[in-house]
C-alpha cells in the first residue's frame, strides 16, 4: 500500500505524581521486589489519587501537547481517545476531553482495543488526515488501570500503572514520509485469557458480580505471554517485508510495555540489539493504551529518537488484538 499522507508532529505524556513501589506492594500482597523484577522488569508505577479519572490524565497530556506545538484548541478537528478505563460508559471520554479543552470545532470518539488501543487510534486518525478531510487529529492513549486491578491478586496487581500520552497527527508535505504502513488484526478466540468479566450487558453490575470480584482484570499469564511473543514477532516481519526493509534497518522498535520478558524475547527473535528497542516498563509498569506514547516521549527526551528514523510501533492486547505501525519520524 502507498504511504499515508499523515505524520506525527508532536507527542507528550502525563503520569500522576503518586508512585507505587515494589516495596509498598510487598506490604499489600504476598510478593517481593525480587519476584516482581525477575518476572516483569517493573520497579515502580504511577497511580492516581481517588477521584482522578482517565479524562483528567488525557486532558493534562493534551494541554501540554497543544502548548508545546502552539496549537489552539479551536484548531483541532478530531479527538480520538484510546482507553479501556473510560470515566464512564457514556458520554465518551473523548467528549469529556473535548469539553475540558474547549475544542469547539472537534468531533471524536473512544477506541477500545486494550493494549493495542493507541496504535489502532493512531491509524484511524491518520486515515482521516490522509484523506484530506482533517488537518489536525489529536490521538490520546490513556488508562487508569488501578481502577480495575485487584490488589489482592499478585499476578496482576504488580503489572499495571496509570498514565496518558497524546500525539498530534497532521498532513505530510509533498515528498515527505510519515506513516508508511500498518497491519492490525484480531483473534477473538483468545478473549477468555485476558478480560474483565463484568460491567457490560452480559454481566451488569450487581452485588453478586462485586462479591465475585468480576470487575477486575483476569489473566492467564502463560497463554498471554506465548501469544504476545509470537504475534509481536510476526507483525514486524510482515510489515518490514511488505515495505522492503530488514529488521537491521529499524532505528527503533517501540513495543507496548507489557512485560520485560516479552519485549526481550521479541527483540531476540527479530535479531534486534538493545539500542534498537525501547524498554521503559521499569518506571511506569503497563499503562495499557498509554505505554507507547509515554515511551516515545522518553526516547525523544534522551535523544534516541530523531527526525528521519525508521520506527515501528507494536502492540498485542486483550481480545486478542495486534497492531503495528511503520513510520518515518517527522520531527
Amino acid at each position: 500500500m502507498p504511504p499515508l499522507a499523515a505524520k506525527i508532529t508532536g507527542v507528550t505524556c502525563y503520569v500522576p505524581p503518586r508512585v507505587l513501589t515494589n516495596a509498598e506492594l510487598e506490604k499489600m500482597v504476598e510478593t517481593s521486589n525480587d519476584w516482581i523484577l525477575e518476572r516483569t522488569g517493573i520497579s515502580e508505577r504511577h497511580i492516581v489519587d481517588k477521584g482522578v479519572a482517565a479524562s483528567h490524565l488525557a486532558t493534562e497530556a493534551a494541554r501540554e501537547l497543544l502548548e508545546q506545538k502552539r496549537v489552539t484548541p479551536e484548531e483541532i478537528d478530531l479527538i480520538l481517545v484510546a482507553t479501556v478505563t473510560p470515566d464512564m460508559l457514556f458520554p465518551s471520554t473523548a467528549c469529556l476531553v473535548q469539553n475540558n479543552l474547549k475544542a469547539t470545532r472537534a468531533w471524536g470518539f473512544d477506541i477500545l482495543a486494550a493494549c493495542s488501543s493507541f496504535v489502532y487510534a493512531l491509524t484511524v486518525g491518520a486515515q482521516f488526515v490522509a484523506a484530506g478531510t482533517h488537518r489536525k487529529a489529536l490521538v490520546i492513549g490513556v488508562d487508569v488501570m488501578s481502577s480495575i486491578i485487584d490488589y489482592t491478586d499478585r499476578a496482576t496487581c504488580v503489572l499495571f500503572g496509570d498514565g496518558a500520552g497524546a500525539a498530534l497527527v497532521e498532513p505530510t508535505e509533498p515528498g515527505e514520509e510519515g506513516i508508511l504502513d500498518f497491519h492490525h488484526d484480531i483473534d477473538g478466540s483468545g478473549g477468555c485469557y485476558l478480560y474483565m468479566p463484568a460491567g457490560g450487558s452480559l454481566h451488569p453490575p450487581s452485588h453478586e458480580t462485586v462479591e465475585k470480584r468480576m470487575h477486575y482484570v483476569h489473566q492467564d499469564g502463560r497463554q498471554v505471554f506465548k501469544y504476545a511473543v509470537r504475534r509481536m514477532t510476526e507483525g514486524p516481519e510482515l510489515l518490514l517485508k511488505r515495505n522492503g526493509f530488514e529488521a537491521s534497518q529499524l532505528d527503533l522498535l517501540v513495543p507496548h510495555q507489557a512485560n520485560q520478558r516479552i519485549i526481550q524475547a521479541t527483540a531476540e527473535r527479530l535479531g534486534l540489539d538493545d539500542s534498537q528497542v525501547v524498554l521503559n516498563i521499569g518506571k511506569y509498569g503497563n499503562t495499557t493504551a498509554g505505554t507507547i506514547p509515554i515511551a516515545l516521549v522518553d526516547v525523544l527526551s534522551c535523544g534516541r529518537l530523531k527526525k528521519g528514523h525508521l520506527v515501528m510501533l507494536l502492540a498485542v492486547g486483550a481480545g486478542y488484538t495486534t497492531g503495528g505501525i511503520l513510520l518515518r519520524w517527522a520531527y
